[in-house]
């Protein structure tokens, strides 16, 4: 696993929020509308993915060992990518989307 970590702010292409960087992790959503971008290809923070496409939030899930996990799909090449949420992640949207995991968020 040799590839530099980039770790930046970003501002969200779905909803248009300015998304600043977290420390201790690569934020790779927003935390307003919890659309991603397809971005990373093998580890979180390589940036090494092709797509680019925009990637919806289409479920939640609890991990042990990592707490909350958004599940993304993306719009473009159908790729599904776990993600951890964060703190300041909005609950009430994981929520509704936990409980109806195909819609439109």
């Amino acid at each position: 696993m040799n590839f530099t970590v980039i770790n930046e702010g970003f501002q969200c292409r779905k909803c248009g929020a300015d998304v600043p960087k977290m420390e201790g992790s690569c934020r790779n959503h927003c935390p307003q509308c919890l659309h991603s971008l397809h971005v990373d290809a093998k580890f979180p923070g390589d940036r090494a993915s092709k797509c680019h496409s925009l990637m919806r939030p289409i479920g939640v899930s609890q991990s042990g060992k990592k707490g909350w996990i958004l599940l993304h799909e993306c719009e473009k090449c159908g790729a599904v990518i776990r993600n951890k949420m964060a703190d300041d992640d909005n609950m009430e949207l994981a929520t509704r989307i936990s409980r109806n995991p195909i819609h439109d968020a």
